[in-house]
């Protein structure tokens, strides 16, 4: 089964920290996500810009819109891709991630958010 994860920061916690204490923060991530990777069932894991656009159809057109998220007190900051049995393997490995295991997380309004998913895969 294949569980879509998001994790979410607080911009407004986060953008008032000096860039060395972010840096400082952010290097602490690296055992952490080394261990993640090492539980061998994470598919993918990217960091997501603040940069969005909104695809609908619209008219019989494809209506492209800006969608920055600076409105909402919470940004999707990193998206991954988890392979587990069910909901509660999900969730042991997601907690794996730097988002549950840094002091600083909890501080700057880190979160992870878990989705089952629906995985189709491309036949050849």
């Amino acid at each position: 089964m294949k569980f879509l994860c998001f994790g979410y920061f607080s911009p407004e916690k986060m953008d008032v920290l000096p860039k060395g204490e972010i840096e400082a923060i952010m290097s602490e991530c690296s055992p952490h996500l080394q261990k993640f990777y090492m539980s061998g069932q994470v598919l993918m894991d990217v960091g997501v810009e603040t940069e969005v656009k909104s695809l609908r159809r619209e008219n019989g057109d494809i209506k492209v819109t800006d969608n920055a998220l600076v409105e909402f007190d919470q940004r999707i900051g990193s998206v991954f891709l988890i392979e587990a049995n069910d909901m509660e393997e999900a969730i042991r490995i997601a907690s794996l991630h730097p988002t549950t295991q840094l002091d600083a997380g909890e501080e700057l309004g880190w979160k992870i958010e878990i989705r089952p998913v629906h995985y189709f895969e491309k036949s050849e």
